[in-house]
């Protein structure tokens, strides 16, 4: 099994991570490797996306319709 070491974590994120590790009963580096963990296997959003699009026969034929609206600043009083 691999290891790490992150350098320069502040410390408000260490004792957060402290603290979430102490709620679900298990050491800090348990709930960093957790966090790690479920971030890699996380699936990207777009890859996700073109898949289910394949999945129902592609995008190949769908049309994008011209933007006729102007970008414009916000106003505040």
């Amino acid at each position: 099994m691999s290891s790490i070491i992150v350098r320069g974590l502040d410390d408000a994120v260490k004792q957060q991570l402290a603290t979430q590790a102490k709620e679900h009963g298990r050491s800090m580096e348990a709930e960093v490797r957790d966090i790690l963990t479920k971030a890699a296997r996380r699936p990207h959003i777009g890859m996700a996306l073109l898949a289910a699009a394949q999945d129902v026969g592609g995008i190949d034929d769908l049309t994008i319709p011209e933007r006729d609206d102007v970008a414009r600043a916000v106003e505040f009083e």
